[in-house]
C-alpha cells in the first residue's frame, strides 16, 4: 500500500520517472524500519547497470547520431523516394519505408519521429497532403525503431530476463516488418480515399545513382545482423563495429562528418545514455524493494488464481502492459515488470524470448497512445500540431498495431522461428 501510494503521488506531482522509482524504493525501506537497507542503495544502483551487455546502449546510440550527422539519413530518404515515390500517395509509403530503414540503424522511436517530422512531413504538406495525416504516418511508423534490430528495449529486456540479446534482435525482424506492412495497408486505404497525387517515376539512371549513394547506409544493418548471426560479434561488439563503420562512411565516403561535429555528437550520446541508465539503476532499487516484500510472487499467485490458461493470461497481461505503456517510461516498465511476470511465464511454459517480444511490442504501442505517448509530444513540439489532432489521425495506426500485437502474442513462431533457425535460442 505504501509503495503504491508513494509511486502514484510522485508521478502526479510531475517528478521525473527515474527519481520516482528511486524515491519509492527509499520510502518503502523507511517504512520497514530496517534502516540498514539504506547502506545498499548505491550498491543496488551500480549492480543494476554493471553488465557488459548494457554497453551496447551507448554504442548504438552513438552509431545512430554519427549516421544522422554523416549524411546517411538523406541518402536513405532519396533511395526510398526513387524506389516507391512514384506510387499514388508515394510520400506516405516513403515515410514508412524510411522509418523501417532508420529503425535498423538508429533503434529509437523518438529519434525516427524527430527525423521524419523535420524532413518528410514538410515535403508531404507541400505536396498537398493533410498535415495531420502526414504527421500520423511519420509518428505511427516510428515505433518500428524499438522492434527492428538493433533495439535498446531488447538490450534492457535481455539483461533483466537473462535472454539472448542476439536472439531478441533476430526475433524482432518478422514482427517489425509485419508492423511496417500493416501501416502501409492503412496508408493505402487513406490515400485511395483522398486521391493524393502521383509523382513521375524516377529514371533508371537516377535509381541507380541513389542506390549506389545509399549502399553504405543499407549495408550497415547487414553488418550488424551478419556479425551476430555468424557469431563473429556479440551484440555489444556489433555496437562498436557500427560506430566504426559510421565514422568511416561519414568521414571518408559521404564526407559530411567533421571533427567539429564530434563533441556535440558525443555530448548528445552521453545525455541520452545517462537518462536510460539512470532509469535502469533506480528501477533496480524499486525492483529490489518489491522482491523484499515478495510482491512478484504474490502478483503471480493472484493472476494464476484468475486463470491458468496461458492464452487468457497473455490477454490480461497485454491489456495491463498497454495501459502501462501509455503512462510509464518503457525502460522503467521493463526493469520493474519483467521480474514480476517471470514466475508466471515460467509456470505456464511461455518462451521468455517470445514474451520479451510481447512486452516490448506493448510498450512501443504506448509510445503513440495518449495521454503520455512520448512520440506524440515529439511530433507536436516539432510540427506545432496539437496532440488532439495527431491523436485523431493516428488512431487507425494504433488499431493496426494492436492487431499485429495480437498476432505476435498468439503466434509465437513469428518471434522464435528466426532465432531457432540461426541457433540463437
Amino acid at each position: 500500500m505504501i509503495i503504491g501510494i508513494g509511486f502514484v503521488l510522485l508521478l502526479l506531482i510531475g517528478v521525473p520517472i527515474a527519481f520516482v522509482l528511486g524515491l519509492t524504493g527509499v520510502i518503502h525501506m523507511y517504512s520497514t524500519g530496517n534502516y540498514l537497507l539504506f547502506n545498499n542503495v548505491a550498491q543496488r544502483m551500480f549492480t543494476g547497470i554493471d553488465t557488459f551487455s548494457l554497453m551496447a546502449v551507448p554504442l548504438f546510440i552513438l552509431a545512430g547520431d554519427l549516421m544522422n550527422s554523416g549524411g546517411l539519413t538523406v541518402r536513405l530518404v532519396n533511395f526510398a523516394r526513387a524506389l516507391i515515390g512514384h506510387l499514388r500517395g508515394g510520400l506516405a509509403y516513403v515515410s514508412i519505408m524510411v522509418s523501417m530503414f532508420m529503425a535498423a540503424i538508429v533503434g529509437s522511436a523518438t529519434a525516427v519521429t524527430a527525423l521524419q517530422c523535420n524532413t518528410l512531413v514538410p515535403e508531404m504538406v507541400r505536396d498537398d497532403y493533410e498535415e495531420d495525416f502526414a504527421v500520423a504516418v511519420a509518428t505511427g511508423s516510428s515505433i518500428m525503431g524499438p522492434i527492428i534490430p538493433p533495439s535498446m528495449f531488447f538490450v534492457v529486456y535481455g539483461v533483466v530476463a537473462g535472454v539472448s540479446i542476439g536472439g531478441l534482435f533476430i526475433g524482432g525482424v518478422i514482427p517489425g516488418v509485419l508492423l511496417g506492412l500493416s501501416m502501409m495497408v492503412v496508408a493505402y486505404f487513406y490515400i485511395k480515399k483522398k486521391g493524393y497525387p502521383v509523382k513521375p517515376r524516377a529514371s533508371l539512371r537516377t535509381l541507380g545513382k541513389v542506390t549506389v549513394e545509399a549502399l553504405p547506409a543499407l549495408l550497415l544493418p547487414l553488418i550488424i545482423m551478419g556479425g551476430i548471426l555468424s557469431g563473429v560479434f556479440t551484440p555489444t561488439e556489433c555496437g562498436g563495429a557500427a560506430v566504426f563503420v559510421a565514422l568511416i562512411v561519414g568521414f571518408f565516403v559521404y564526407r559530411e562528418l567533421t571533427w567539429k561535429k564530434i563533441p556535440k555528437i558525443l555530448g548528445q550520446t552521453a545525455i541520452t545514455t545517462a537518462s536510460i541508465l539512470l532509469v535502469v539503476a533506480t528501477a533496480n532499487i524499486f525492483g529490489w524493494t518489491l522482491a523484499i516484500e515478495q510482491i512478484p510472487q504474490k502478483i503471480a499467485q493472484l493472476m494464476l488464481s484468475i486463470s491458468t490458461n496461458k492464452y487468457v493470461l497473455l490477454f490480461i497481461i497485454n491489456i495491463f502492459l498497454l495501459i502501462v505503456g501509455c503512462i510509464m517510461e518503457a525502460f522503467a516498465a521493463i526493469v520493474i515488470l519483467v521480474p514480476v511476470f517471470k514466475p508466471i511465464i515460467a509456470q505456464l511454459g511461455i518462451d521468455p524470448l517470445h514474451f520479451g517480444m510481447v512486452v516490448c511490442f506493448n510498450l512501443i504501442v504506448g509510445m503513440i497512445t495518449p495521454p503520455v505517448g512520448l512520440c506524440l509530444f515529439v511530433a507536436s513540439s516539432i510540427t506545432k500540431l496539437t496532440i488532439e489532432k495527431i491523436t485523431r489521425a493516428i488512431f487507425p495506426f494504433i488499431c493496426v498495431s494492436v492487431v499485429v500485437l495480437l498476432l505476435v502474442t498468439y503466434l509465437p513462431t513469428l518471434s522464435v522461428w528466426l532465432p531457432r533457425l540461426f541457433k540463437l535460442h
